[in-house]
């Protein structure tokens, strides 16, 4: 996928879509509705096209979170539709993130994860629907509170089960079901 022109709010339009038909909608993550629902999922978009610009963007949208408390904002995704198509280097820009954390002395407080619409498992075929479990249309850095998901995962029985019940609910989807959703870039 080639880089081109964007809008912010057609990239969070885009990714609120995918939130809500394919993370939500297919039960991708049993976790994601209730924050949702409550609005303390926050959308953000970083303009940069480079590592260093965007760990600048992520490191506010940290300040920011952190600053809040969870009853407003639990979660953010940072939408990175700049200059990151390129699964290797948005893996990069992925690590740099964990090293930033690291450097905050996040741990145990903050994690992140990451989506990316080019994902691919180690070992696994480009169209292998699995795959479509960390896909979105946007290259997307997923900050999430440790504590929410200590509870979240405490409060979930058998969370540990989620991940094979994704690849089953994926497989019976198909690839025709998945872009029925609607649940990619505009």
């Amino acid at each position: 996928m080639a880089d081109a022109p964007f809008s912010s709010a057609q990239a969070i339009a885009d990714t609120r879509r995918w939130l809500e038909r394919a993370v939500i909608g297919l039960n991708l993550c049993p976790f994601a509705k209730a924050v949702h629902v409550r609005g303390q999922v926050h959308f953000a978009v970083s303009a940069s096209d480079d590592v260093p610009g965007v760990i600048e963007s992520l490191d506010a949208e940290i300040t920011d979170l952190l600053a809040l408390e969870p009853a407003v904002r639990d979660t953010t995704l940072l939408v990175v539709p700049n200059g990151f198509d390129e699964f290797l280097l948005f893996h990069d820009l992925v690590r740099q993130g964990e090293r930033l954390l690291a450097r905050r002395k996040l741990a145990g407080v903050l994690q992140l994860a990451s989506f990316h619409p080019a994902f691919v498992f180690a070992g696994a075929n480009e169209d292998d629907m699995a795959n479509f479990s960390n896909r979105a249309p946007w290259p997307t850095l997923h900050l999430l509170r440790e504590e929410s998901m200590d509870r979240a995962v405490a409060a979930f029985p058998d969370a540990e089960l989620i991940y094979e019940a994704n690849i089953r609910t994926l497989e019976r989807l198909g690839r025709e079901g998945w872009l029925a959703l609607g649940a990619r870039r505009s």
